[in-house]
């Protein structure tokens, strides 16, 4: 007998990728673009975003931008409701601002939560919002972190809401099953992007980092693309609620 083979194609789907300007989002984005799908990729940087979708049709793939900031939430959700439903949509704009509690501000709360919870929630309430209405089956995947599992010093703001992330997926995960929509985490450890590349420069926090990474190393932004493709696509379709940790062992002790 053989064996069935696990489709990892997106032929036919529809990806909206936020934070799709560089780092993690950027490589999500071409990934889905390979494997089939028609991609929008959605920055504040519409420079970056249009070379990239350029770059990416001019090798036959398909790629549109959409240049706005998530976190004007009107915004975002007029320009979801002007579109088809997407079948995957991957919420990834995020933003960290590490430093001691008795240090953080107001201004740093809004600019973390405004971001990381407030975007993330109204982003997922207008796309899976349009899946709803026009009977699309599909994926949400919310980008989190090891540190919605665990806590760190200096990492309060961050922790407290890749933690609300995490509940908040578990909870539309169960308010969106019977539609057909599956809602997922993706938690790495730290990865190495343009965002993160100034922390590395600190020798110290560098070694303390990789000496909590059971695999010694830091992650590469291909290192998530798989879990990001396997989320989206249909060899993933018993899945929801549920985080996929790739931290490198960060959180087995």
């Amino acid at each position: 007998m053989t064996a069935v083979v696990p489709d990892f194609r997106l032929d036919g789907k529809r990806a909206l990728i936020t934070g799709a300007g560089r780092g993690i989002g950027l490589a999500i984005a071409k990934t889905y673009a390979a494997a089939g799908a028609e991609v929008t990729l959605c920055a504040r940087t519409g420079a970056e975003i249009g070379a990239t979708a350029e770059a990416l049709r001019a090798e036959g793939l398909r790629a549109e931008v959409l240049a706005l900031d998530v976190t004007d939430i009107a915004a975002f959700a007029a320009a979801v409701r002007g579109r088809p439903a997407f079948h995957v949509f991957v919420n990834n704009a995020g933003t960290n601002r590490p430093k001691p509690l008795s240090e953080v501000t107001e201004e740093d709360h809004d600019a973390v939560m405004e971001l990381n919870v407030k975007a993330a929630i109204f982003c997922a309430q207008a796309v899976s919002g349009r899946m709803v209405a026009e009977g699309v089956a599909g994926s949400v995947i919310n980008m989190s972190s090891q540190m919605g599992h665990v806590g760190a010093a200096n990492r309060t703001l961050y922790c407290a809401s890749k933690w609300a992330l995490e509940g908040f997926t578990k909870a539309l995960a169960v308010e969106l099953g019977p539609s057909g929509i599956r809602v997922n985490t993706i938690c790495p450890t730290f990865i190495e992007t343009p965002m993160t590349k100034p922390f590395f420069e600190n020798a110290a926090f560098k070694a303390a980092v990789l000496s909590k990474i059971k695999l010694g190393r830091l992650g590469q932004v291909d290192d998530i693309t798989g879990a990001a493709l396997f989320l989206a696509s249909e060899a993933s379709a018993l899945m929801t609620g549920s985080a996929v940790m790739l931290d490198g062992g960060w959180t087995a002790d």
